[in-house]
């Protein structure tokens, strides 16, 4: 058994899950693999079969799909309880390089285990960044340091990040009930309150997502609207933690994606901002439990 183990959550997406899982055996650095398989109705299990017979990977089938959230916090509370050292949380999406982890590895040896959580530089496929992992230097601005070796972060998102299980006990898992969305991001900023954490850019990945672009609910198509609820009740969740400032920039922030709604929309401008207005005031109220382990 590796110290390390791979946390990867899927749901319905096997053939993306299998190319995840070949990258994460050529890994320089060894590491288990742990799937959590959030209920999916694709045959994901029939081609694991494989893999799990030959205890490549643990397989953790969820009993309903519990989200992007939900995977990951049963995932973490499952690696923790196997007694491992390292998490290296990722989605079935991603696509580590060989080196990937031993560079997170080799700088978590560097800072003498002195870190919350140590990010990679996330790619798309056209080596260009993606655009929806870029990490965030505070809670209200991006990084734009994409080449010094460690570069001091607050949020990055579950797309190739390394934790310790020390760290997990110190701050909980997961919100589960945030089902999808900004998870990663209230996750993260709670760690980094505590701890200093780091990107590093030596590490890279691919995050093999369809088009390179952030959400963007004035120009998403109308079939993906329902999932925004999510979105800005759980980010004003995360940002009413942030004081004044963070209530600041949720009002900023509501207006301009109001006004391009307005100016931008094509269709549906109304439930557009229903979404919006509805799952903001959620947000307000919304206070789920931090689970410990």
């Amino acid at each position: 058994m590796s110290n390390i183990i791979a946390v990867v959550v899927t749901h319905n997406r096997k053939d993306l899950l299998l190319q995840n899982i070949k990258c994460l055996l050529k890994q320089e650095v060894k590491t288990d693999i742990l799937v959590v398989d959030n209920l999916s109705t694709d045959g994901t299990f029939n081609e694991l079969r494989g893999y799990i017979k030959s205890k490549k990977i643990i397989y953790y089938p969820t009993k309903r799909n519990l989200g992007g959230a939900g995977g990951f916090s049963a995932g973490i509370l499952e690696a923790c309880k196997l007694g491992y050292d390292y998490l290296w949380l990722m989605d079935d999406d991603c696509m580590p390089c060989p080196k990937s982890l031993s560079m997170l590895i080799n700088y978590a040896h560097y800072l003498n285990n002195e870190f919350g959580f140590l990010s990679s530089q996330v790619l798309w496929k056209n080596n260009a960044l993606s655009k929806m992992n870029i990490q965030k230097k505070t809670p209200f601005t991006k990084n734009t340091d994409f080449h010094s070796s460690l570069v001091k972060i607050q949020m990055a998102t579950f797309v190739s990040l390394l934790i310790k299980s020390s760290t997990i006990k110190k701050v909980g898992l997961p919100i589960k009930e945030f089902f999808i969305w900004a998870d990663d991001l209230e996750y993260t900023r709670r760690i980094s309150v505590l701890y200093p954490c780091y990107l590093v850019n030596s590490s890279k990945v691919k995050h093999n997502t369809p088009l390179n672009i952030g959400s963007n609910i004035a120009l998403d198509e109308a079939c993906n609207l329902n999932r925004y609820k999510y979105a800005y009740r759980n980010e004003v969740y995360v940002y009413k933690r942030e004081g004044i400032l963070g209530m600041f920039y949720i009002i900023i922030r509501l207006i301009d994606h109001l006004l391009r709604i307005i100016f931008k929309s094509r269709d549906n401008k109304i439930k557009r901002l229903n979404i919006i207005l509805k799952s903001t005031l959620h947000g307000i109220t919304f206070n789920p439990k931090i689970n410990k382990i």
